[in-house]
């Protein structure tokens, strides 16, 4: 067998292999602190672990539609209203397998042959070889403390090309936890709009943010695809569940897309789901993201102690 070409230009995600050697001691009995993989350590609030029981044993197994269920894609559209005072269609959001399956469906939809997608570096890893996998190339922007590990409207002046498609940011960013100011957002989707191009903007760390208010990137633009995710700030790594926003014109080939490389997203997960906006389970996460902020700011205090100190302050995520 010779594997595809594109094989070659994508590496292991190698904390996924240092997560299955530290659960590998785990099994033999060995005590193993987890510093590897990007998920919290409190365990899924128990309403949504009981709203998923309870899907279970009311055989709520079979496949849903392709864009997820309709009440949960209210349900979302109903928390961008309520937190953020942003009004979106449901028909605009799409239940994914994970943010995974979010980006992979948005850069299935925009990403061609030898197409560019503008990428931080440093930045989340496997974004690169999502980009990869559908033929494109990703074009790595240096980034670092004088803007604050993020991406600039001059980044993509600079660096778009007559192949360039999209760029990517995330805020709060992994793995620096740096924010994206609204009218930094602006600018950034301006400048790609300006050259026929899209934002693609990451918000799975959404709500895990500090000393400043939540936001999103559709209050200052309407035109951007969002990625988010039930696995941050919900604490719902292994139930494999997210979404996207995107412009209306692109959901009928996004829903498309879905229906070929998913069928669905996991229906338990999203009857689970339906709970993470409860009230209940809204101050167990505000509880749990105060505890979040009280390590953030002890460890970055001990570090600086020590030598280490930040180039910029970690606002958003749970990384230094």
């Amino acid at each position: 067998m010779t594997p595809a070409s594109r094989l070659a230009d994508i590496a292991p995600f190698h904390v996924m292999r240092i997560l299955a050697d530290a659960q590998a001691l785990e099994a033999t009995g060995r005590d193993v602190i987890h510093l590897e993989v990007g998920e919290p350590d409190f365990p899924t609030p128990q309403t949504i672990v009981d709203a998923g029981i309870a899907a279970l044993s009311q055989h709520q197994t079979f496949y849903t539609g392709a864009c997820g269920l309709p009440q949960l894609r209210a349900a979302i559209a109903g928390f961008y209203d309520e937190r953020f005072g942003v009004r979106v269609d449901p028909r605009r959001i799409i239940v994914t397998p994970g943010a995974s399956g979010a980006l992979q469906l948005i850069l299935a939809l925009l990403v061609g042959r030898d197409d560019e997608v503008l990428l931080t570096d440093p930045g989340y890893p496997c974004n690169r070889h999502l980009v990869r996998l559908f033929e494109g190339k990703a074009v790595n922007v240096p980034v670092g403390p004088a803007t604050r590990y993020q991406l600039r409207a001059t980044d993509i002046a600079a660096h778009w090309t007559e192949r360039t498609v999209a760029a990517l940011v995330a805020s709060p960013a992994n793995p620096t936890g740096s924010v994206l100011e609204p009218f930094e957002i602006a600018e950034l989707a301006a400048a790609c709009r300006e050259r026929g191009g899209t934002l693609i903007v990451d918000e799975i760390y959404q709500g895990l943010v500090y000393g400043r208010p939540h936001e999103t990137a559709l209050s200052v633009a309407d035109d951007v695809f969002i990625v988010n995710s039930f696995s941050k700030f919900f604490q719902m790594t292994g139930w494999r569940l997210g979404w996207l926003v995107a412009p209306e014109r692109a959901v009928a080939d996004l829903e498309k897309l879905a229906q070929n490389l998913f069928l669905a997203p996991p229906t338990p997960a999203q009857h689970a789901a339906l709970a993470a906006f409860s009230p209940a389970t809204q101050l167990t996460l505000e509880a749990r993201r105060q505890e979040l902020d009280v390590r953030r700011r002890y460890l970055t205090e001990r570090l600086a102690a020590i030598g280490f100190a930040l180039a910029t302050p970690a606002e958003g995520a749970f990384y230094l």
